[in-house]
């Protein structure tokens, strides 16, 4: 059997590190939420853009984290189209546990802090780039982490990853 690697950051040593850097959050626990649809009475009482994210993997070998709006519709067999790509299909639990740090379920773009070899391009719904607030699991999905966008921003710059930020409604039209 394989060894798989541990991640370097868990919710606790995560939420730890934001603090260390400035990066202001607010977490709220909450019973576990595996899909987008369990989470919504949760939800209502957070402000702020609420996530859907999606670990995909392309033909070509190459990973991606696609992190839009819970309402935004993502037609995978456009999408590959649209961030240039090559047919995108879910990546592996193993794959997501050795990238980003992260069991299905409990998706994040907070996990890209895990993906030290820079393996996964990460790709923003325009809708959240644009968010006041947006909200996200810290690497478990029995909580969420709610951050100001500048907060957002300063994390993916602290981590050096730039998003590549598509505008999903529009592309639907």
């Amino acid at each position: 059997m394989t060894e798989h690697k541990t991640p370097l950051f868990d919710r606790d040593r995560l939420l730890a590190w934001m603090a260390e850097n400035g990066v202001a959050q607010t977490t709220h626990d909450h019973p576990a939420v595996f899909r987008v649809e369990e989470g919504q009475a949760l939800k209502a009482a957070m402000p702020g853009g609420h996530t859907k994210n999606l670990f995909l993997k392309d033909k070509k070998g190459r990973l991606w984290l696609i992190s839009a709006r819970q309402d935004t519709v993502i037609d995978l067999k456009r999408a590959d189209k649209w961030i240039g790509s090559a047919r995108l299909s879910f990546g592996n639990e193993t794959l997501l546990w050795d990238t980003l740090g992260v069991r299905p379920g409990s998706v994040t773009a907070l996990g890209l802090i895990n993906d030290v070899d820079r393996r996964v391009t990460f790709v923003l719904d325009k809708a959240l780039w644009d968010a006041e607030v947006v909200n996200f699991h810290p690497l478990t999905n029995t909580a969420t982490t709610a951050l100001a966008q500048a907060d957002f921003r300063r994390f993916l710059a602290l981590i050096g990853r730039e998003p590549v930020v598509v505008d999903f409604d529009q592309l639907m039209d």
